[in-house]
Formats: structure tokens, sequence, C-alpha cells
């Protein structure tokens, strides 16, 4: 689920008709928007506290052949929650797993990988290294 939750919306639609396109959709619940409340620790260990809030969307479905899909994803797209909670769905059957394994899941998750990668080399760059610095005491 969270790859589908991650994956970029063209990813998503560009994928649906080819793998799934012969399967009907009806909507079970939403898609709706909501705000869920993010918390934070200092140091990983310390008092929670609110640090703010975050819009979320929620879908549910029913496909024509049964299977009922879910999916939340961050942000207000309501077309990308209703796809991803469809191939949610899709992927419960066992005739459509493989290739939405080989045809969204893993092209989701290493643009994900690609993207946190990305993400850890600029945070590296800003790295500063206090013991190399001069202290200006001899």
């Amino acid at each position: 689920m969270s790859a589908f939750a991650v994956a970029p919306p063209a990813l998503l639609r560009d994928a649906w008709e080819p793998i799934c396109g012969a399967l009907g959709i009806a909507p079970v619940r939403g898609p709706e928007t909501g705000l869920v409340m993010l918390r934070g620790r200092v140091g990983g260990g310390g008092a929670p506290f609110n640090l703010g809030e975050a819009s979320v969307t929620r879908a549910s479905v029913r496909l024509s052949s049964g299977e009922i899909g879910h999916a939340m994803i961050l942000g207000r797209d309501a077309d990308k929650a209703g796809l991803a909670a469809a191939f949610d769905a899709a992927w419960q059957n066992a005739d459509l797993r493989a290739r939405i394994e080989d045809e969204v899941v893993a092209p989701a998750l290493a643009l994900e990988a690609e993207a946190e990668r990305r993400r850890a080399e600029e945070t590296e760059a800003t790295r500063v290294d206090f013991f190399t610095m001069v202290r200006g005491e001899d």
C-alpha cells in the first residue's frame, strides 16, 4: 500500500488502463480529505509535542471482481487516492499481482529510493564537522 501512496499520480494513471482497465471501480468511501496532527519529540526521546497538521486524503473502492482496496495519501489529490485504493484492490487478485508488482510497485519504490538518496546527499552537503574547526586558543 505504501508504494501506491508514494507513487507519482502519472505513474498510477498511465498504468491503470493497460493492467486493470477491464475492471470497474465503485467507491465505497470517499475520497475525502481531512487533517492529521503531526507529533514530534526532541532528540527522539523527549516529551512529545504537536508539530502541526497535514492534509491527507483517503479512499476505499470495490472492484467489479469483488476486491476492496483502501488508500491514505499525504495531500489533497482525490484522484490519486482513488487510484491508489483501486491498485490496492487489484493487487489482491492473484492474476494481476505480478504485473502490478513489476509495472507499478517496483518503479514507485525505485523513484522513492532515488528521491531519498538525493535528500540524503543534499543534507550531507550541509553537514559541519566541528572537530576540524580551529578554536583560536593556543
